[in-house]
């Protein structure tokens, strides 16, 4: 069974590749397939670790209330990235501006959760709930197909972390 703080991981490395693609991209058509891709998964991540992840690293882990608000925030923030380049035309200034954005505050983002909250996750984590996540990770992802139903929407930190307490 998939452990999932390796599913993470693995759509973190899919991230880091969405990206330099997007670098290599040549033309907007390229551009905006790279992109619209990349942004769902992005938004489909932050979806299923809130549903999944941070429930129990929020109860669990040695700084798991810091670490989750911390991460929410950052869901939020990548968030408004995504819908600002969408409000720009694909190539533009302001569009790499926003794609740029996004970018920078997912590497912050990915550096902060492999280096504290899935180190802490693994530490309190029996192998056996890491494999029951994991598996309700694969069937979000299935259920959830391009994003459906997902509303995509900033929560506010620290009402989730005292929600999920």
């Amino acid at each position: 069974m998939d452990d999932i703080t390796a599913l993470i991981l693995d759509d973190h490395a899919a991230f880091r590749r969405g990206f330099a693609r997007l670098d290599d991209a040549r033309d907007p058509a390229e551009m905006l397939a790279v992109w619209e891709a990349l942004a769902l998964h992005l938004d489909i991540h932050a979806e299923a670790e809130e549903a999944i992840l941070y429930p129990h690293l929020v109860k669990h882990g040695d700084d798991g209330e810091d670490e989750t608000a911390d991460a929410i925030g950052d869901h939020n923030k990548i968030r408004d990235a995504i819908a600002e380049a969408k409000l720009h035309e694909v190539g533009s200034d302001a569009w790499w501006a926003a794609v740029g954005e996004a970018r920078k505050e997912n590497s912050e983002h990915l550096a902060e959760e492999e280096d504290e909250a899935l180190p802490d996750f693994r530490r309190h984590a029996s192998v056996e709930l890491r494999a029951e996540l994991g598996a309700r990770w694969l069937t979000f992802y299935g259920e959830h197909k391009n994003g459906r139903d997902l509303p995509f929407r900033d929560k506010d930190p620290q009402g989730y972390v005292r929600e999920h307490r």
